[in-house]
């Protein structure tokens, strides 16, 4: 009998520091992912800092979402946005889409500019078809356009699946917008 007694008192340490490291390898691997979804969910510990000068738009929008249809084409978009008529703040943000594609400057392949409105002027629209070739163009509807977004002209970027990433109201910085742009280029596999 004292011989099963102490193999069963040297076997109990062993149980004991077994189930230890069995705990520590679960705190270690499970511990970050809990201390992560707390982060997100209650929001402590959440740097301030930011990259990007736009409005980053979350929750899965998409272009469909302000009204436009979903293009087929795999490229980054450039879109300019006014609910109402284009008027000298969605000029503005049309001839700075432009400049920012052109920025692009190699890169430039991978990227378009598109313009999205209820009515463009007669005069700009004749402007548009000779020296905007390259500018796409749709037709918004007001009634789909989400009224959260106002009826001023706005710059939108977006990914190559329709998604909108960034939103840049009309007085955006066109440097800022460009470094924005070709941040989301280098980190992207798509487009």
């Amino acid at each position: 009998m004292s011989h099963s007694l102490t193999l069963s008192e040297s076997s109990s340490p062993r149980v004991g520091r077994g189930r230890l490291q069995l705990l520590l390898i679960l705190a270690v691997v499970i511990g970050p992912m809990l201390l992560a979804s707390a982060m997100y969910h209650w929001r402590f510990w959440v740097p301030e800092g930011r990259s990007y000068h736009g409005e980053l738009i979350g929750g899965a929008l998409s272009r469909a979402d302000l009204g436009l249809p979903v293009l087929e084409e795999s490229r980054w978009q450039l879109l300019v946005t006014a609910p109402g008529e284009c008027a000298a703040d969605c000029q503005q943000l049309v001839y700075l889409a432009r400049q920012i594609h052109i920025g692009l400057g190699r890169e430039a392949a991978r990227g378009a500019h598109a313009l999205a409105t209820g009515s463009t002027p007669e005069d700009f629209a004749a402007q548009l078809a000779r020296e905007y070739p390259q500018l796409q163009r749709f037709t918004l509807a007001a009634d789909r356009y989400p009224a959260e977004r106002g009826q001023a002209a706005q710059l939108w970027i977006v990914d190559p699946h329709g998604n909108l990433v960034l939103r840049y109201d009309a007085d955006a910085n066109g440097k800022q917008v460009l470094t924005d742009l070709r941040l989301l280029l280098k980190l992207s596999n798509i487009g």
